[in-house]
């Protein structure tokens, strides 16, 4: 009896938690089904920075932080060639897609020469930067997705050499 009331209370306390951050709505990729998408997720930290991970509806999918501030797309088509900055981070390499124009602003970075690809978002005005986001992902990213035999031949200019941070 007593374990049957010291349970009521935990698990008031997770119906609680779970009220405070309701599942993210997303769209799964094309490719979300794949073995490697799977084999992402579960690699996938439980942070970025200071932003837990959330719950999603959508297979292949991840979030962090309350807006949420980062939402990760497995299983996207990758890229073809393009004239957009790569960015290796860890071993991985990252078109960047700047949408600082776009309203709300917004970061996207697509895994290139790794198939299927994985897209993550960031929000410019998010807790999140892309310093705390990358590296973590792109440590996933390298464990589960082998690589193809595309690598970026550029280095980003030097004014894009830095990641994209959020701006307060």
């Amino acid at each position: 009896m007593r374990r049957a009331l010291l349970a009521v209370p935990a698990a008031a306390a997770a119906l609680a938690l779970a009220g405070c951050a309701p599942t993210v709505a997303m769209t799964p990729a094309p490719d979300a089904t794949a073995r490697a998408c799977a084999a992402l997720i579960v690699r996938l930290p439980a942070s970025l920075g200071t932003a837990g991970k959330r719950e999603t509806d959508a297979q292949g999918t991840a979030a962090w932080g309350s807006a949420p501030d980062v939402t990760l797309t497995c299983g996207v088509t990758p890229p073809g060639p393009t004239t957009a900055v790569c960015l290796p981070v860890d071993g991985v390499d990252w078109v960047i897609d700047d949408r600082s124009s776009s309203s709300p602003a917004v970061y996207v970075a697509t895994t290139f020469g790794r198939t299927p690809a994985t897209r993550v978002v960031l929000q410019a005005r998010g807790a999140v930067a892309s310093s705390d986001a990358l590296p973590p992902i792109s440590e996933a990213v390298k464990a589960a997705m082998p690589t193809v035999d595309r690598r970026c031949i550029a280095s980003p200019p030097p004014a894009a050499s830095a990641s994209p941070s959020p701006t307060p």
